[in-house]
């Protein structure tokens, strides 16, 4: 026996909606929803029915409740990437190649498919987190820079229309932004590769807009190809400092009588 067709309950619709809003990241991990009347107008349903599908999601574990009832976008991997964590990967400076060695595959994946399926939307993202990042270049500001560079690496990433790349890559940028793996400013200090990056980001830019998904991966794996070795090339120099260092203190531990 057929069972009756029963339209769907309106919480259920609205839940549905937020879910694929927050699924395809077009609302992020840390945002504060509008407040609950606010946003029942901007969704023309009523109060209750809305807050019914808040609280769906937030037991699926996609909103977070905070102080004074403001709701936010849950983490989607949960709390897998801890403050203890970030300080023992951190404390581990191999680690930082073995980001580097995970980032070049995904890098270049992201690329490659930004080239073949941004939208129009994708490319002006991409175009304005690459102008940002070329003002910051020009202003000599390496603070900034090197936050536009994380940008511009996101709005690739959401290009390419690959949800779990997504969501991965913004939770490893965070880490990024905290200097987890490397200090990002350090990199953009050392001399000469400023400008360096900034071509190459420019390389993936403009194959990405072109929409030529294998020079877009090339462009990205060469990208992490450099900084990997100009990140060695620091590690060297600073480890050689430290020997310097270490001789001109050695006077601290040796007696003077013979």
């Amino acid at each position: 026996m057929t069972e009756p067709i029963r339209p769907a309950k309106l919480a259920d619709t609205i839940a549905d909606h937020l879910e694929q809003l927050i699924l395809e990241g077009s609302l992020r991990p840390g945002e504060r929803l509008l407040a609950e009347r606010e946003l029942a107008q901007r969704f023309d349903v009523s109060r209750p029915s809305l807050r019914e599908a808040l609280e769906k999601l937030e037991a699926r574990g996609l909103l977070t409740s905070g102080r004074g009832g403001s709701t936010y976008v849950a983490p989607l991997l949960g709390e897998g990437f801890t403050e203890p964590l970030y300080a023992a990967l951190a404390s581990r400076p191999e680690t930082t190649f073995d980001y580097l060695e995970f980032r070049r595959f995904v890098e270049g994946s992201a690329a490659y498919f930004a080239a073949l399926r941004g939208t129009d939307v994708d490319r002006a993202l991409i175009r304005s987190c690459f102008e940002t990042m070329e003002v910051a270049h020009q202003q000599d500001d390496s603070s900034d820079e090197a936050e536009a560079d994380a940008a511009f690496h996101l709005s690739v990433y959401e290009a390419s229309h690959n949800l779990v790349m997504l969501h991965i890559m913004r939770s490893l940028s965070d880490m990024l932004r905290k200097d987890v793996f490397y200090n990002r400013v350090k990199l953009y200090q050392r001399q000469g590769v400023r400008d360096l990056l900034l071509e190459q980001h420019r390389a993936v830019y403009e194959t990405v807009m072109a929409g030529d998904p294998d020079a877009a991966r090339a462009a990205a794996e060469v990208h992490i190809d450099f900084t990997r070795d100009a990140l060695q090339e620091i590690a060297k120099a600073e480890a050689r400092l430290e020997v310097s260092l270490r001789r001109i203190a050695r006077s601290d531990l040796v007696s003077a009588r013979k």
